[in-house]
């Protein structure tokens, strides 16, 4: 059951997921770890993954992972979700109704090994599929305005079958999109291949 606010309603809830990359994303988890304390009024669920945990809180629920029935609850129960640029977690919170606040991995500050999220993330924001932020106070607007969102268009009751049939058009798009950029990437490494080869 939600936690109540003191006005009688259910308790906000952020749910932000890092992935399960191995390198660190120290960004992204500040950036939560300071909205958390500065929002009180909020419940915040972060998966950190290997980065470490940050410094505790009273509305903070830190953990590095969960099985998948626990974040697929995490989805579906809170009112705005902050993500990495990985295609199978934004797939998974717009399956679930949300249209997600996505912070993509840079290889410039070593959280990742290429810049793929970023390309990702920014096709899927230039197609209104997510909304894509590069600054702690970007953040703190993006998920306000998400969790309204949310709020006037509540995810599909039931989970399940129910969520499946409701699918919004836009997790179908985000399909499109990682496939094309799949097929272009696969062409541009045969492509050097077959320069290679040629020599």
């Amino acid at each position: 059951m939600r936690p109540v606010s003191a006005d009688g309603g259910a308790r906000p809830r952020l749910f932000v997921s890092v992935g399960t990359d191995h390198h660190p994303f120290d960004r992204l988890v500040g950036w939560v770890a300071d909205w958390a304390r500065a929002n009180p009024g909020w419940d915040v669920a972060l998966q950190h993954g290997r980065t470490a945990a940050p410094a505790a809180a009273p509305n903070l629920e830190a953990f590095a992972f969960c099985d998948h029935a626990r974040l697929q609850d995490l989805f579906s129960g809170s009112d705005a979700v902050v993500s990495h640029g990985g295609p199978a977690t934004i797939t998974e919170a717009r399956r679930t109704g949300h249209v997600p606040v996505v912070v993509p991995r840079d290889p410039a500050h070593g959280e990742h090994v290429d810049g793929h999220q970023v390309l990702f993330a920014g096709r899927l924001a230039d197609a209104g599929l997510v909304t894509l932020v590069a600054s702690a106070a970007a953040l703190d607007e993006a998920v306000r305005a998400a969790a309204e969102q949310r709020r006037a268009v509540p995810a599909p009751a039931g989970g399940g079958a129910a969520a499946q049939a409701a699918v919004p058009p836009g997790v179908h798009r985000v399909g499109q999109v990682a496939e094309a950029l799949v097929a272009e990437a696969r062409a541009s490494r045969q492509a050097r291949a077959g320069r290679g080869r040629r020599r």
